[in-house]
């Protein structure tokens, strides 16, 4: 049997152990012996142990490069030896269990793969005999969760037009073609009426405030064939702050993202230093700096794309929700780049999630921020004396992890101070919105938020605005 452990304060991404254990015919523990992850000298981090059906042992490390590859273990020797490599990502951080980036394709020496690279996800066949790699085309940008039989497999994926699918996928006698690719499920099958209005994303790199340091994200410009911005009219930035914040946004079909896009905004979703999917230097980036290299890129990226001429300096703007959330909230406290912001459960104070937290992550702020100093001034909720532009909130009232009392000190201080400043409050949410009617109103009552703010436009949906404080 095979398992990885860890211990604190690493998170399974940071530095973990490979083990593969012996066994009696009556279940009983004989030997143990580590397979990677022991040598004192070199970090890594495991992941996805799977044995073939010859018996041999698969798994996923970044010892070597910092990227996620294949490798095998040579039982006899107790060696480890790369099955493939690649400066690309074959797996995800374990925050799920389960992950299913790899699968043998039967009794044969083929392994299907998936890998990301560079914003995008591909598919291919591994040879393990030649160590050579037949890649494969989808209509997908993001894969995963591949399930294999002999000669066809299973995969999930998803790209900025087509929605998350399982496409079945089968391979010609050689498993280096696909002679046919049928999309067995779809979660939107009626989606497609809508393509002509959905924006197609740039990835972009962009320069950090770190000198020869390099960041990405995607823009989505401004869409609508109905529809056509003004000459002379650059349009107003939607920056939205992925969570986590050990997580990565990807191209996927995100309706949230084309509601704005198709309403002349431009959207731009940021991969910040700290964003798995890029290797373990750019995950690192975050160590100690979480509310310093975030804030930083998001604001770069956004500086990026009004020095490119893409968008309005006067009317950038940014969203978040939870972790994000509070990359939001600490752009708007301690940086002026943008005039508005909205914050959905956004923490504003790191102590009391640190607080909160289960064993599996309790060191994971830790991590992030440092010592107790660290703590209280990256919090925005200690310094909102220092926002200067106008704030909406969005809190669920049985909210856990981030108490709704951190969005109302927040609401109540901006609204002193005579900032533009609304809150919404919704009985029987948590940690996230689940009920639809809240989603729907999340999203609307941003938009108008923004647009009498600082889009200077009129909204053409029918939605009646909530009372902003110091405004109406």
């Amino acid at each position: 049997m095979a398992w990885i452990e860890w211990g604190h304060p690493n998170m399974p991404w940071d530095k973990s152990e490979l083990w593969v254990g012996y066994f009696s015919e009556s279940g009983e523990l004989t030997k143990r012996v580590c397979v990677a992850g022991g040598n004192p000298m070199l970090v890594e981090s495991l992941a996805e142990p799977k044995w073939s059906p010859k018996g041999e042992l698969f798994f996923i490390t970044d010892r070597e490069s910092g990227f996620w590859n294949i490798y095998k273990w040579v039982e006899h020797s107790n060696e480890v030896v790369p099955a493939y490599t690649l400066d690309a990502e074959f797996t995800r951080p374990l925050w799920v269990f389960g992950n299913r980036s790899y699968d043998f394709l039967g009794n044969s020496n083929h392994i299907v793969l998936t890998y990301r690279q560079r914003g995008t996800s591909y598919l291919g066949v591994l040879d393990c005999d030649s160590g050579l790699v037949s890649l494969l085309d989808t209509p997908f940008s993001d894969l995963s969760n591949v399930v294999a039989g002999n000669d066809y497999f299973y995969i999930e994926g998803a790209s900025a037009s087509v929605p998350m699918s399982i496409a079945k996928v089968t391979l010609d006698k050689n498993k280096t073609k696909a002679i046919s690719f049928s999309i067995v499920w779809s979660s939107s099958p009626d989606v497609v009426q809508y393509r002509p209005f959905f924006s197609t994303p740039e990835f972009i790199e962009f320069p950090t405030s770190s000198p020869g340091q390099m960041a990405y994200a995607y823009f989505y410009p401004p869409l609508n064939p109905m529809f056509q911005g003004l000459p002379d009219e650059k349009p107003p930035l939607l920056v939205k702050t992925h969570g986590g914040p050990t997580a990565e946004t990807c191209e996927i079909l995100d309706l949230s993202v084309q509601y704005w896009t198709s309403r002349g905004w431009a959207f731009l979703d940021v991969n910040y230093g700290g964003s798995t999917g890029y290797g373990r230097e750019y995950r690192e980036r975050l160590l100690g700096k979480w509310g310093i290299v975030d804030v930083d890129d998001c604001c770069s990226c956004a500086r990026f794309l009004v020095e490119s001429g893409s968008v309005d300096e006067q009317r950038l703007c940014i969203t978040g929700r939870s972790a994000g959330g509070y990359t939001t909230l600490a752009s708007l406290a301690f940086r002026d780049t943008f005039k508005a912001g909205a914050s959905l459960y956004g923490i504003g104070d790191l102590s009391l999630m640190r607080a909160d937290s289960q064993k599996y992550d309790s060191h994971y702020i830790d991590n992030l921020v440092g010592d107790e100093r660290a703590y209280y001034e990256r919090s925005p909720i200690n310094f909102v004396n220092k926002f200067t532009c106008p704030v909406i909130l969005f809190q669920g009232l049985d909210d856990k992890v981030v108490p709704p009392n951190q969005a109302r000190k927040i609401y109540q201080a901006l609204k002193e101070r005579g900032l533009p400043v609304a809150l919404v409050e919704y009985e029987g949410e948590q940690h996230g919105f689940r009920k639809a009617e809240n989603i729907k109103f999340t999203l609307e009552q941003q938009m108008v938020f923004f647009a009498r703010l600082v889009g200077k436009f009129e909204v053409v949906d029918d939605i009646t605005p909530i009372k902003i404080e110091n405004f109406d």
